[in-house]
């Protein structure tokens, strides 16, 4: 079968390329067009277009980008129609994703949903298009379920979380040898991930940096974005002694003693590798201003939104400041706050589903085609 797949972020590349695999794995006719990142190309297919030509994040941005983004719409309307898959698979990316499936759905095409937009955070008012042009939704969530199913009414599956596969999959590190090859020392690693796009990696690493030399003791390691080279992080580390390892964040995180991490699916991948962390967000200020009249979540990360709680402490907008950051990240060092930060995380794990979501949504995509 010719299975279309539209991710246009670094999280969506990752969850895309492992279901690719299984796509793969399951179907030996499967013919997979894609707009995804490096990884989705290592699994196979062809790459239409990159996520790093599509990544457009805040509301300020995206109306300075909006001439791009539209032709990106238009360019994919018709290589869709050129390809004629038996079904397009979204993977989140909801503002590009919603619009195309409206349109797929009026030319007839299977509409299949891997990753739910984050509507229960905002824009709730996007479950008529879902209801309207979305076939089948694969959930990653577990309080998902309950929203879509008990307060709208919409069929769907939980399938487990993909970071899970991620993470129980990928090749074990060995410590010795990764700071052997990164030229590390033998102080505890403080990974810094400052985010995949430039915008908030430019605003993320001034406050993550501003505490270096408040802790002689640990040794700070910047996670590189595989979509950014190491020019772009250069003008911000100057004479700084702060190492950088470009696009090997879980290597990094089996290593780590803990995480100064700016919001989004890499808080969940840093509690999964049981790394104490502090969550960390500061954005353009107008669409900041914007996101907090419209978004009425208690929490920003993934974490604790799950757990109802809060367990990692989040640093948002002002309160992402050196004085904050030093005192909060002094307490996730202390030996009894982490010991009670682990425990938590094993309750996140718990909840997630377990192994397998690529292969159970391969399977169920596979199934309702069939």
């Amino acid at each position: 079968m010719k299975y279309y797949i539209i991710a246009g972020e670094a999280s969506g590349d990752l969850h895309g390329a492992n279901l690719m695999k299984e796509l793969f794995k399951q179907d030996p006719e499967a013919n997979i067009r894609f707009w995804g990142g490096d990884l989705m190309q290592q699994a196979g297919g062809t790459l239409v277009k990159h996520y790093r030509d599509l990544a457009f994040m805040g509301f300020a941005e995206v109306i300075q980008n909006l001439k791009t983004i539209l032709n990106n719409i238009k360019f994919c309307k018709q290589d869709i129609l050129s390809f004629q898959p038996e079904v397009i698979i979204y993977i989140d990316y909801p503002g590009f994703n919603m619009r195309i499936a409206e349109w797929a759905k009026k030319q007839g095409f299977k509409n299949h949903y891997y990753i739910s937009p984050q509507i229960w955070a905002w824009k709730e008012s996007r479950i008529k298009a879902i209801k309207r042009d979305v076939d089948h939704m694969y959930i990653i969530l577990p309080f998902e379920k309950d929203f879509y199913e008990k307060k709208h009414n919409f069929a769907v599956e939980f399938v487990g979380h993909p970071l899970i596969d991620a993470i129980h999959n990928r090749k074990t590190t060995d410590p010795a040898s990764f700071r052997k090859e990164h030229n590390l020392d033998d102080r505890p690693v403080i990974a810094l991930l400052p985010g995949s796009r430039k915008q908030e990696i430019a605003k993320m690493l001034e406050g993550m940096l501003s505490v270096v030399n408040d802790f002689p003791d640990y040794q700070f390691v910047i996670a590189g974005a595989p979509s950014q080279d190491y020019s772009f992080y250069q003008q911000f580390l100057g004479s700084s002694s702060v190492k950088f390892i470009s696009n090997k964040t879980y290597d990094l995180l089996s290593i780590s003693h803990a995480a100064l991490v700016t919001s989004g699916t890499a808080t969940l991948e840093t509690a999964l590798f049981k790394v104490p962390e502090l969550v960390c967000y500061k954005g353009n200020w107008i669409s900041y201003q914007i996101a907090k009249r419209i978004i009425t979540l208690k929490y920003i990360s993934l974490v604790n939104l799950i757990l109802d709680k809060e367990i990692v402490k989040e640093l948002i907008q002002d309160d992402f400041n050196k004085k904050n950051i030093k005192a909060e990240l002094q307490k996730i060092l202390a030996p009894d706050y982490r010991a009670n930060l682990l425990n938590q995380y094993d309750l996140l794990e718990q909840q997630l589903g377990g192994i397998g979501a690529s292969q159970k949504t391969a399977a169920l995509i596979i199934k309702h085609l069939t």
